[in-house]
């Protein structure tokens, strides 16, 4: 049918129009009805021109006076919610998105209310061009806890829900980066004899104790402080606003959380803590990371540790230089296990019944080529810092060897000990390297003594037992050395299948007459040795009445300075044959 020329009625545009609105108006409302999230419409200037019935359910869950209805305004809702800098941004987007200048606003926002919080994900769209906006709101509360969650396990420790390493790293960063100079302390505290409950009570009563600990430390600090753990028993106390003597007031209350023993339950714990501080004193200096506060305060804490436990130190550049000069001397002990650097002095060992030289002991020394001769004392404790220990008592046990096989070619059969460290001792190589030894050296197995320290046995002795037999088993003599000094209960001492007790030197040195408590201590080791099978030496004999009262009580060997001093291999070849033309002349 063709239009009439003219055109359509005037007087029926307007209805029609008003009913196409209508339809549309009907058809817009029915859409919004139909989605599932609180969804609004809203014009150019926040008015509020329809909601569907998620939204209307929310507002009557939540109150009124936080959502408004068809009429009210959008903005002005947000703005009552929160006048801050986030919500005037969003308002600012939403107006850039009504006028044509964006394509969509997209953001997350928390609406607090009587019953909690709820998370929502707001996503607004133009209508054409309009200038009016469809605003979803959707729910994502759990994606949020969910998020939320995840990132604080990924900040705390799981067993105490301190802060952890990577956070406590973060927040003293912070600090350090603020405007203005801060003022502020790290402590590094460091659980003294926690191993011994973790080995002897079980790793869960450990844990039970570092939990416990946790409180003890977070009820101790200030409302400004912050306590972390860093991982095992090492915990760091971040103390804001913090000069030298009030760091130093809070690590003795630290401290004194340690005198009231730990009731970790049938078992009550008595412990102690070193702890280390460094402080930063907000006077300028250079520019300083966490990394390095929690390191210096570490360093303090093993000063503290070395200075006798249960002590506090404060860090002082000079502990720096001393690491630095190790860290370097540990290089240079590198090159030189394989630099011919090392040499072995060898202290005689008297058969006392005989009277005989029957053994050595083998001493490791380095000839530096800058400060001189070091004894074992200067560089021992760094091998087994820097893993060099294995590397370097193979060294001993090799040279060890073949001089005595040298030795024993040339008339002088002489039984050598070697020092084994407990850390060889832990790595399993240990029977390995002491069959390969002999073998190149073609030094029968019985020529050899391994001397290892009480206080090492005591560490694993189920481990100590098995390796023992098996060194045992293939000839090689087993000692313990120092005995006297560790705690070995006898219930260990009876089950390592050992040869010799070695006398430690602070039992020996005490032994100044036959009624002395010194030699009461010799006397005791000696019937105890005897009983399980076992002769002993007394080491450190420095007088002739040392050596009376351990040959009177009945030690089967000893040496010392008053016997004989350490000393290279031809030097022992000169003094053993001085000796003989001696006793022949």
């Amino acid at each position: 049918m063709r239009p009439r020329p003219g055109g359509d009625d005037p007087s029926l545009a307007a209805p029609r129009r008003d009913r196409d609105d209508a339809r549309d108006a009907a058809l817009v409302a029915s859409v919004l009805d139909a989605l599932p999230s609180p969804t609004v419409l809203i014009d150019g200037d926040g008015t509020m021109l329809l909601t569907n019935s998620a939204w209307d359910s929310m507002a009557d869950a939540v109150g009124d006076d936080l959502l408004i209805r068809v009429g009210g305004n959008y903005f002005a809702m947000a703005l009552n919610m929160k006048d801050d800098d986030v919500n005037r941004a969003l308002i600012a987007d939403l107006g850039r998105l009504s006028r044509g200048e964006r394509r969509r606003v997209s953001t997350d926002y928390a609406l607090p209310h009587s019953g909690g919080v709820i998370w929502f994900h707001l996503e607004a769209s133009p209508v054409g061009r309009s200038g009016r906006i469809v605003i979803t709101h959707t729910d994502v509360t759990a994606r949020v806890l969910a998020e939320r969650a995840s990132s604080w396990r990924a900040r705390h420790d799981h067993l105490t829900g301190l802060p952890n390493r990577a956070h406590l790293h973060e927040l003293i960063d912070a600090e350090l980066q603020r405007p203005e100079r801060p003022r502020l302390a790290v402590l590094f505290l460091d659980v003294d004899g926690f191993k011994d409950v973790n080995d002897s009570l079980s790793h869960d009563v450990g844990d039970e104790l570092l939990r416990e600990l946790a409180g003890r430390l977070t009820q101790s600090t200030r409302a400004e402080d912050t306590v972390g753990r860093l991982g095992g028993d090492e915990f760091v106390v971040l103390c804001r606003d913090c000069d030298p003597e009030d760091a130093e007031l809070l690590a003795g209350r630290f401290q004194a959380t340690f005198d009231r023993p730990f009731q970790l339950g049938a078992h009550t714990v008595r412990l102690s803590a070193s702890i280390g501080i460094a402080v930063v004193d907000g006077s300028g200096g250079p520019e300083l990371r966490s990394t390095d506060l929690v390191r210096d305060a570490d360093l303090a804490m093993y000063a503290a540790k070395e200075a006798g436990r249960n002590r506090v130190r404060h860090f002082t550049p000079d502990l720096r230089s001393a690491v630095q000069q190790k860290v370097q001397l540990a290089a240079e002990l590198r090159g030189a296990i394989d630099g011919d650097q090392l040499v072995l002095h060898y202290q005689p060992i008297r058969h006392l019944q005989s009277g005989e030289f029957s053994g050595v002991e083998a001493l490791v020394r380095w000839q530096h080529p800058e400060r001189g001769l070091l004894p074992p004392s200067e560089f021992v404790a760094l091998a087994e810092q820097h893993e060099l220990i294995v590397p370097l008592t193979r060294w001993v046990l090799a040279t060890a060897t073949r001089q005595a096989a040298a030795w024993d070619a040339a008339g002088l059969p002489l039984v050598v000990g070697v020092n084994i460290s407990a850390h060889h001792f832990a790595a399993g190589t240990l029977q390995d390297d002491v069959a390969a030894a002999l073998e190149e050296a073609g030094l029968p197995p019985e020529r050899l003594v391994l001397e290892l320290t009480e206080t090492s046995v005591a560490e694993d002795p189920e481990r100590a037992a098995a390796q023992f037999a098996g060194l045992r088993r293939s000839g090689v003599e087993v000692s313990i050395d120092d005995f006297g000094q560790g705690f070995s209960s006898l219930s260990q001492l009876i089950s390592l299948p050992v040869g010799m007790l070695k006398i430690d030197r602070s039992l020996v040195v005490g032994a100044d007459g036959p009624t002395s408590a010194g030699a009461a201590a010799i006397a005791a080791v000696v019937g105890l040795a005897s009983a399980f099978g076992m002769r002993t030496l007394a080491e450190g004999v420095e007088t002739a009445e040392q050596l009376a009262v351990a040959t009177e009580l009945g030690c089967a060997f000893a040496q010392g300075y008053h016997l004989a001093r350490p000393m290279p291999a031809d030097q022992l070849v000169e003094w053993m044959h001085a000796r003989e033309l001696v006793r022949t002349s």
